[in-house]
């Protein structure tokens, strides 16, 4: 099949090559024309593990090309996807200004029948607010399809390959026959293909991310009564998470959710309910958590250090928003770090992958360190946000000789506090008592 993906956000560039992969022809859109060259050369913009063996392979079978070409990308794709940004606006609302304005040059562009999708996490009732874009401009037959996606960044890849479940929102018998035939290669292990209303389809990506959000929340809130109590939040989880009817999965407490769609769809969510006239008590109080959560650990280090923390040198592990993911919106470790130099303190950082992405918006306030062990020289604490595999079996050892002083605070709850006893550090985490 010839598919067109305008935009190649995560969303939009994971979706061209995963569709490409399956034998599509494939043509990307974007108006960034240095991103687009990056891109026919093969150099993949973004990090995601997997991604850059299929785009290399896909590229080199020429199923997958790149133009800044609206008028080719709409010639050449029987289905179009919109994969654009739907960033948080003033109000919390999602700003659909992209994916109007690509609705509206679409409409003047179609010269045959179409399939728009929109790919985007959009708010309920954009469907119809694109069908009507469209239809000002033309007479031309199309239709318009609500097909969420469901990618969790760092195993995107995976997930679009091998989905528990496709969504797809239409009315239109053509549109969606054209949807499954175009998916069926994904599902031959017999996960579902959910056909629904659009207006059912835009809301269910809203409600699941929502959830998500507010079990990981409802996880933080234990995890802070638990310090008050004397509770270990790791024994509590367990006990939770091996009830089928809870489950085990979004039950880590921390400092936080962040990235580009829970924050952004929490939001929205709401915001759609009060342009409804309903108010989602739940989702208020999810929000007025998450954003304290973020610096719990901020009263922590300034009670180690009876209020002043002006001149104190800190290693921050972890920038990213999750680990195995190059992408920093609304990390918690940009609150944290925020925090810690308004205070006077100097940071050492290290991440993986997401340092570039830091140090275009920190610039030269923070100390880029070239690995984990040489932030650590020298400092008073270590901070961990990021919960990345290489931060999980450090040497100790190592650690105590590089540090002025043995204590760790750490937002994702990586070491067992029992062995921590051990190691000799005053180890400060999330939901459960303090080692000293």
């Amino acid at each position: 099949m010839k598919i067109s993906v305008i935009g190649t956000g995560y969303v939009g560039l994971v979706t061209g090559t995963c569709l490409a992969e399956t034998g599509n022809e494939v043509l990307c859109i974007d108006i960034n024309e240095e991103k687009v060259k990056q891109m026919q050369e093969g150099i993949v913009p973004i990090y995601e593990p997997h991604l850059d063996v299929l785009f290399e392979r896909n590229i080199k079978a020429q199923r997958l090309k790149f133009s800044t070409s609206l008028e080719e990308g709409i010639e050449h794709g029987d289905i179009i996807f919109l994969a654009l940004p739907t960033p948080e606006d003033e109000d919390g609302s999602a700003d659909l200004s992209y994916v109007l304005g690509a609705a509206k040059d679409i409409g003047k562009l179609i010269k045959e029948y179409k399939v728009i999708v929109d790919k985007s996490t959009v708010p309920v009732g954009t469907a119809d607010k694109v069908t009507e874009v469209i239809s000002k401009e033309t007479n031309v037959d199309f239709d318009v399809v609500s097909n969420p996606e469901f990618l969790r960044e760092g195993f995107a890849v995976d997930d679009f390959l091998k989905p528990e479940r496709i969504v797809i929102g239409s009315s239109s018998e053509r549109a969606t026959a054209l949807m499954q035939k175009l998916y069926k290669p994904f599902v031959r292990s017999g996960n579902p293909i959910i056909v629904m209303d659009e207006k059912s389809a835009e809301l269910t990506k809203y409600a699941a991310n929502s959830f998500l959000a507010t079990k990981i929340t409802f996880m933080n809130e234990i995890a802070n009564f638990c310090e008050k109590v004397g509770a270990d939040v790791d024994m509590v989880r367990r006990g939770m998470g091996t009830d089928s009817r809870i489950g085990k999965r979004f039950l880590f407490p921390g400092i936080g959710y962040g990235g580009s769609c829970f924050p952004k769809d929490v939001k929205a969510l709401h915001k759609s309910g009060k342009d409804s006239d309903y108010t989602f008590d739940i989702l208020n109080s999810v929000i007025s958590v998450n954003n304290t959560q973020k610096t719990i650990l901020i009263p922590k280090i300034e009670s180690y250090y009876n209020n002043d923390i002006n001149g104190k040198i800190f290693a921050v592990w972890g920038l990213a928003f999750k680990p195995e993911t190059d992408d920093i919106r609304e990390a918690p470790s940009i609150y944290v770090m925020e925090k810690l130099l308004a205070g006077g303190a100097k940071l050492n950082v290290f991440d993986p992958e997401a340092m570039p992405n830091i140090k275009r918006k920190f610039g030269d306030t923070l100390n880029y360190a070239n690995n984990m062990y040489d932030a650590t020289k020298d400092v008073d604490a270590l901070i961990i946000c990021t919960e990345w595999s290489i931060f999980r079996t450090p040497d100790f050892n190592k650690l105590k000789k590089n540090m002025n002083s043995p204590v760790i605070f750490d937002g994702r709850n990586l070491y067992d506090i029992h062995e921590m006893k051990g190691e000799g550090f005053y180890y400060n985490s999330i939901g459960r008592v303090t080692v000293k």
